[in-house]
């Protein structure tokens, strides 16, 4: 059996669908419940407190780990998951880091993901890292302003990074999860190419077949949007990335075409699957 966490997520539910639909045994953990595709075994929880992971934990063999804004949650302590997942029994755990970890290794989200990152190399449990850098779903914040006033509002709109593809996010932890090969990898995870927020509402805006206006934010009008879902520290951490990447948060990795054997999928792909969500 393998458990994913974080399973109604943009990576979650695609992970926990590959899984099942690669035959696996899948318990997916969340927050609430949710809706989960035939056979898939559901469990709430909260990983703020590990303890309550110990139900779903029971005769796994493998773990997703995504902590979110439970990595910063008042007295968490996410490193408790690794080692009750070794204690349960768990062989092999994927964590859902961030690129951040490498290229802004002083940021305070990123001192506190290394700090699990490391706890997991040093468990003896099997494992990889995947770092991701940007998501194209975060373009889904933009949704309900597209269908209600064809507006897309974000800062920094000529500054890019290359935004990767949750789905393909998904694969590759889908492939570490499974093959043994990946054991002991660390994947930074981006998409094909650069793309600035005004290209990407231009993306929407095509796909639409109707014009999409682009706002320019000041950066204290993004963090107080951001802080509404997460702590102020991972929205300055991500701001100060989104402002002004340095030269390895704009380099397009080759690990998704080495582990998935094919190049990861551009944005206006993403866009073309979730349309619905914008009209």
């Amino acid at each position: 059996m393998i458990v994913v966490t974080g399973a109604t997520g943009n990576v979650g539910r695609p992970l926990t669908q590959a899984l099942a639909k690669a035959g696996e045994q899948v318990t997916a953990v969340s927050r609430h419940a949710a809706a989960m595709p035939a056979g898939v075994r559901h469990v709430s929880a909260d990983l703020a407190e590990p303890q309550g992971l110990t139900p779903a934990l029971d005769g796994a063999k493998a773990l997703f780990l995504l902590l979110s804004g439970d990595l910063h949650a008042p007295g968490a302590r996410p490193t408790d998951i690794i080692d009750l997942a070794a204690a349960s029994g768990v062989r092999r755990v994927v964590l859902l880091s961030s690129q951040g970890v490498a290229t802004r290794p002083l940021g305070p989200s990123r001192i506190a993901m290394r700090a699990v990152e490391d706890a997991l190399r040093g468990s003896g449990l099997d494992w990889a890292v995947l770092r991701p850098g940007g998501f194209a779903s975060n373009a889904m914040a933009w949704a309900e302003s597209v269908r209600t006033r064809g507006t897309v509002a974000a800062p920094f709109g000529d500054v890019g990074v290359p935004v990767v593809d949750p789905a393909d996010i998904a694969e590759v932890a889908a492939a570490c999860l499974l093959d043994d090969r990946h054991t002991g990898g660390t994947f930074e995870l981006t998409g094909p190419s650069v793309i600035t927020p005004r290209q990407q509402s231009e993306a929407i805006a095509a796909a639409l077949g109707s014009p999409v206006r682009f706002h320019e934010l000041t950066r204290e009008e993004a963090k107080a949007a951001m802080t509404r879902f997460v702590p102020p520290e991972l929205a300055d951490d991500t701001l100060d990335i989104i402002s002004a990447p340095n030269p390895a948060e704009l380099r397009i990795s080759s690990d998704v075409g080495r582990v998935l054997g094919r190049a990861p999928r551009p944005f206006d792909n993403w866009v073309a699957r979730n349309i619905a969500a914008f009209r």
